[in-house]
């Protein structure tokens, strides 16, 4: 009677436990589904966000920006590995530093001072060219600084030096007679010839 009763119980309660079982996966399995699809739409659409901001950092076409998010779109984690391998290497914003960069090279260059003769390099207090020995500057005869070869005033002292004679300027004429009136009479005294040394 005992056994009867003993096999009638384990009879019956396997398949009572398989259904116990199916039941608790059941109930475990819908919900973990449903958070699979779930980060899948998100995972989705956060490639498809990230595409589109990425691509208006590169690029300011329309028709590329619409092409690569829809490609992303489209083909999912697929689609991003294509768009990461055609998209430009450089974002607008590197683009831009670079070109502040060689801009301001290049006015770097242009600031540097050379040589009107030879392009050499001079520095701001350079007279003459060491290389070629072109004339750069001419000092003031009052005050001595340095002045632009062009300049007619004295910036410094505000002496008249564009009177002042350069050497040079007049061919096979010293220094000494630069400056005296071509009719051979000395400024003030009009009648009294220039004659011998003056000195």
């Amino acid at each position: 009677m005992n056994g009867i009763i003993l096999l009638s119980l384990l009879g019956t309660t396997p398949t009572t436990s398989s259904t116990d079982i199916l039941t608790t996966l059941q109930g475990f399995l819908g919900p973990l589904i449903g958070c699979l699809i779930a980060f899948f739409i998100i995972f989705s659409l956060s490639l498809v966000f990230w595409t589109f901001r990425d691509i208006r950092s590169r690029t300011q076409d329309f028709w590329s920006q619409i092409l690569a998010t829809a490609l992303v779109l489209v083909f999912n984690v697929g689609g991003l590995f294509i768009y990461l391998i055609l998209r430009p290497h450089q974002t607008l914003a590197e683009i831009y530093e670079r070109q502040l960069e060689e801009e301001s090279l290049l006015a770097e260059m242009t600031e540097r001072q050379t040589c009107t003769n030879c392009h050499a390099r001079v520095e701001s207090d350079f007279q003459v060219c060491p290389s070629c020995g072109q004339k750069l500057k001419r000092s003031c005869p009052k005050c001595e600084r340095l002045l632009e070869l062009r300049w007619t005033y004295c910036p410094y002292c505000a002496s008249n030096v564009g009177s002042a004679a350069m050497p040079g300027n007049v061919a096979g004429m010293p220094s000494s007679m630069q400056g005296v009136p071509p009719n051979g009479s000395l400024p003030g005294n009009p009648g009294l010839p220039v004659s011998g040394n003056r000195f």
